[in-house]
């Protein structure tokens, strides 16, 4: 039997930026427990490079944001969703400003670049970091917040659910079954980018909260859009580094092997620029170029990617740098409305697990970090305590933690490597229907029974279920896609 619950009022998984936004308006109502199967350093959000889109420039406005948002994602988005979510972007951002977000900034006006798909200059920034200034401001607030507990190195491996109601998780902690109890179970987990053998999401991106939401029923949507990043660094590395979009939005050029500019728009939207790179780079390699910006200023501008360019021998103000296309963001997930509530009673989503359908078919470019922010801004109203009666009728699964250095772990490392194999294969940019149908779906079917047979379980073995899972997901909403839209087109 599983060691003795935990007991909370809101159950966080994920430690991004809108599982520590969410805690912070959560833990004025109640006790917050964080639940992050590494550290909470340890996420999507650290990787964000780019920034954050909102209006608050005077040629700009919340119009031409909503029409840039759904021209990306090629009208498939929910035009609703999309209005909330571009006008609640500039008090959101005043927030963060406020928690001690230092945005680049002249004489206090924040500084705005642009990026693909925008129509205008609407980026607020820091550095090429954003996303790692922000997860280190709200990680600091939080740690120190009385009202809000993290659990470090702590998987979770399933939903508690009860009659279509959820009661929190079962997790593996120090290598035992804890079940956490909850009055409401917020998955903020990122999304799935680890099942795809080149990509530019970290190691943690292997699609547990979707996968967690499928076992317990909640309905899923838009599975089949991954964006691919047009400008990973064309070099093996795992995860891939990215070249953030911005750098061309400062000028930077896509140039083929003769150094010829061959796209007509740098900064269209990512899947034009990742489609045009795509066929480009049958002919030969693709590189980014902004060698025309003296050192000094990229030095300043780009730190962190000048230096780890650097590292591997180029010099952005001198050399082409190589780039490819890598996935990158999950456009689709967990069905939530504006508030985050899912299908499922006490459970809510937010960020790239969930799908508001901000998104459409293809999400414009610095649309993330806002969505992830502005969503979980909206924190759970008249909260209903569970009472201790109802928790006791609930049953808990019986579950055999085996040890890490087992051979069936081992043999899910391998299989870990099959499934990013297929799915780089079948489910990538391009896509054939057909082949997905007969070859891809018959594989990832196979190695779903295959995992399923497993009863004895750790981390590493949940994580390749997880994959699988979330792979079939979305094998199967692509081969039901005829025509393609957004992200993908017919190969």
């Amino acid at each position: 039997m599983p060691n003795n619950p935990i007991r909370t009022n809101f159950l966080v998984i994920g430690s991004g930026i809108a599982g520590l936004n969410f805690a912070l308006n959560a833990a004025e109502k109640g006790k917050v427990t964080i639940v992050t199967k590494k550290k909470s350093i340890d996420s999507g959000t650290n990787f964000a490079q780019g920034g954050i889109a909102t209006v608050i420039s005077k040629t700009d406005n919340f119009k031409k944001h909503i029409t840039d948002t759904l021209t990306a994602g090629g009208g498939k988005n929910n035009k609703k969703a999309v209005e909330f979510m571009v006008k609640k972007a500039p008090e959101a951002i005043k927030r963060l400003a406020e928690k001690g977000v230092r945005f680049a900034n002249k004489s206090g006006k924040l500084l705005l670049t642009r990026e693909g798909g925008h129509s205008e200059k609407r980026i607020v920034y820091v550095g090429d970091y954003t996303g790692k200034e922000i997860e280190k401001v709200l990680s600091e607030k939080v740690k120190t917040h009385p009202n809000i507990e993290i659990m470090e190195d702590t998987f979770a491996l399933d939903l508690i659910i009860s009659k279509k109601s959820c009661y929190g998780c079962l997790s593996i902690y120090k290598n035992k079954t804890v079940p956490i109890l909850a009055d409401q179970t917020i998955l903020t987990s990122g999304g799935s980018g680890q099942i795809y053998k080149c990509t530019t999401n970290p190691k943690i991106a292997t699609g547990d909260g979707v996968a967690m939401a499928i076992r317990a029923g909640a309905k899923i949507k838009d599975m089949e859009f991954i964006q691919f990043h047009p400008t990973a660094f064309a070099r093996k590395l795992s995860p891939m580094f990215l070249i953030s979009e911005t750098v061309r939005g400062e000028g930077g050029k896509l140039v083929n092997k003769k150094g010829i500019n061959f796209l007509k728009n740098d900064l269209a939207s990512r899947d034009i620029v990742a489609k045009g790179i795509y066929l480009e780079m049958k002919k030969g390699p693709v590189f980014l170029d902004i060698s025309h910006k003296k050192t000094s200023y990229l030095k300043k501008r780009f730190p962190k990617i000048f230096e780890t360019l650097k590292k591997y021998g180029y010099d952005m103000a001198k050399d082409k740098i190589p780039v490819t296309p890598a996935a990158h963001y999950q456009c689709g997930g967990i069905e939530t409305d504006i508030k985050g509530q899912t299908n499922i009673k006490n459970l809510f989503a937010f960020g790239e697990v969930a799908c508001t359908g901000v998104h459409g078919a293809n999400r414009l470019a610095s649309n993330s970090l806002l969505e992830a922010l502005v969503f979980s801004d909206q924190i759970v109203k008249n909260l209903k305590k569970i009472s201790e009666k109802e928790f006791k009728k609930v049953k808990f699964q019986k579950i055999k933690i085996v040890d890490k250095n087992s051979n069936k772990t081992k043999e899910s490392k391998k299989t870990k490597k099959e499934i990013q194999e297929i799915m780089w294969e079948y489910a990538g940019i391009a896509r054939n229907c057909n082949k997905i149908k007969k070859t891809a779906l018959p594989k990832m079917e196979e190695i779903n029974q295959k995992l399923k047979k497993i009863k004895s379980i750790n981390p590493e073995i949940a994580e390749s279920q997880n994959m699988a899972l979330t792979s079939l997901q979305i094998l199967k909403a692509a081969r039901k896609r005829k025509k393609p839209l957004g992200c993908h087109f017919a190969n």
